[in-house]
């Protein structure tokens, strides 16, 4: 008699009852067909349809506890939504089944479409997954691992110490030397493919040589190590430049990005020897430094032009001055200025060492931070002006930059 089931409607009608008594599933079928009879008409009468196929099987399932029946009825139905509802709300009006009241409540009317249609998306959805990551990768994706298998080959043993090196250490006329083998294998990843290591603190033979006969660029890390290996290849080899990665990093884990912009504020050896001795030796001797020392230094610094920049500073250039220092508050940031006083960028107060030795026309300096005799070094040879700070750990007189705090205004 039914000619569909709930795999092929269109909806389920899940009906939930409540009877005063023990009965059995024929009467509740029985119920559901006699009590329904001529409510609706002819055009949905339940045996009708179940003829035509428009409802499906109808299913009861009961459970007797302590002489009362429970159980639910689900109705298959392939009618329109609006008829479904009429069939559920039909079956509300069943009062007694057999002997025994009852009643009769309609809990929802279940679309199988949208059912179907969740789980199709949630299937094709893990299936597309699976296809993206496990078989089949972008073209992407292949060139990149190419790529990568290529470059990680290319890493052999230079010279007589064996040291790890790119390919093309014979064929460049430029190299980069750096601390160790990952500091190589990552330049390698990137396309860097004329790199050494030293393997060690100590520099081996084989990295003098290719410092008198290679334009060097020593590339170390952003740490008190990468120091200490500048002073030790400077002392016994011929190196060209010095390029550190920024602060606290280490050559092996910095990106392409950071890479390049190491390597265009890449500076002197003689530069980087002066560097290292104005941050190196001062900070320990500074206190020991005997009164005699110090009373010498003065006949210099006074002929050098301490006041010229407090004589060319204008009320407009001060408020200006002013303005930016108080916009910096809290920020840990410093204003880069020209003999214009145009902004030529602003930057972590941290990056100010490698902001004034790459570039060139500073005039003046605002930042948010204590100015200090490392910091006046470096602007003396890059001939700033001012430099503007929220205090100073120097005295004016100790330096040829014209120097001024939020106390100075």
């Amino acid at each position: 008699m039914g000619k569909i089931s709930p795999v092929s409607a269109k909806y389920i009608v899940h009906t939930n009852i409540q009877i005063e008594g023990v009965v059995d599933r024929p009467d509740i079928i029985g119920a559901v067909f006699g009590q329904t009879e001529g409510l609706l008409g002819a055009d949905l009468e339940l045996r009708e349809l179940q003829r035509s196929g428009r409802i499906g099987r109808i299913e009861v399932n009961t459970d007797v506890k302590t002489g009362k029946t429970a159980g639910v009825i689900t109705i298959p139905s392939s009618l329109d939504k609006s008829e479904t509802a009429i069939i559920a709300a039909a079956m509300e009006t069943i009062q007694r089944i057999g002997p025994c009241n009852a009643k009769v409540r309609c809990e929802k009317i279940e679309d199988v479409r949208i059912s179907k249609r969740t789980y199709v998306i949630d299937r094709a959805k893990e299936l597309l997954r699976t296809l993206t990551e496990d078989i089949l990768p972008d073209s992407q994706e292949i060139t990149e691992e190419v790529e990568k298998s290529v470059r990680m080959m290319g890493i052999s043993e230079y010279g007589k110490d064996k040291l790890p090196a790119g390919p093309s250490i014979d064929d460049s006329e430029e190299i980069l030397i750096v601390e160790g083998r990952a500091d190589v294998l990552n330049l390698l990843k990137h396309g860097f493919k004329n790199s050494v290591a030293m393997n060690g603190t100590s520099v081996p033979k084989t990295i003098i040589e290719l410092c008198s006969t290679k334009v060097v660029t020593v590339f170390v890390d952003g740490d008190r190590g990468g120091d200490l290996i500048i002073r030790e290849l400077a002392g016994v080899a011929e190196i060209d430049f010095v390029v550190k990665a920024p602060d606290g990093k280490e050559v092996e884990e910095i990106t392409k990005k950071e890479i390049h912009k190491a390597l265009r504020g890449k500076v002197t050896a003689e530069q980087a020897k002066m560097d290292l001795k104005d941050s190196g030796p001062k900070k320990n001797s500074y206190i020991k430094k005997p009164v005699f020392q110090q009373r010498e230094r003065q006949p210099y610094q006074k002929r050098a032009p301490v006041r010229q920049s407090k004589e060319s500073l204008t009320v407009d250039k001060k408020k200006k001055f002013k303005e930016l220092l108080d916009d910096l508050v809290g920020t840990r940031g410093a204003y880069i200025l020209d003999p214009s006083m145009n902004i030529l960028g602003k930057v972590p107060a941290t990056e100010l060492p490698t902001t004034i030795r790459s570039l060139k026309g500073i005039y003046a300096i605002v930042f948010d931070g204590a100015v200090t005799k490392d910091l006046t070094g470096l602007a003396e040879r890059a001939n700033v002006r001012v430099i503007i700070g929220m205090d100073s750990k120097i005295k004016p007189t100790e330096t040829r930059v014209m120097i001024m705090t939020s106390s100075s205004f």
